[in-house]
């Protein structure tokens, strides 16, 4: 499945791993952020910490009436606050998609699914 835009010159379609992939890199890249967890895991009750090539794995993108919405599943940092922390990543991971494929991105919902006390 694929996100298309429109533009004067003609259509793009972008695949929606890579909005995934883009959206998963400016996340991880937010302070407080220890790395991104798999949602479908949930039920388990574990959370998995994924390496940097499955950033698209803790992120679904969801298409709804031509609008497109972005959930990321997250793990942070012990001692960091949470809501400054989900408010960087939705900030950072619109700003990127504008910036990087001209996407304009309806939400961006952050789920924490875990808190990791990192090593000094």
């Amino acid at each position: 499945m694929s996100i298309e835009m429109n533009s004067q010159l003609g259509s793009i379609d972008v695949s929606k791993e890579v909005v995934a992939t883009i959206a998963g890199g400016a996340a991880i890249d937010c302070y407080g952020i220890v790395g991104m967890a798999s949602q479908k895991q949930i039920k388990d009750g574990i959370t998995e910490m994924l390496g940097r090539e499955n950033f698209s794995r803790g992120v679904v993108i969801r298409e709804v009436n031509d609008e497109i919405h972005i959930d990321m599943y997250i793990i942070v940092s012990y001692g960091t606050k949470i809501s400054e922390v989900a408010y960087n990543v939705q900030s950072k991971v619109k700003y990127q998609l504008q910036q990087m494929l001209g996407l304009s991105v309806e939400s961006v919902n952050v789920y924490v699914q875990g808190v990791r006390v990192t090593q000094p």
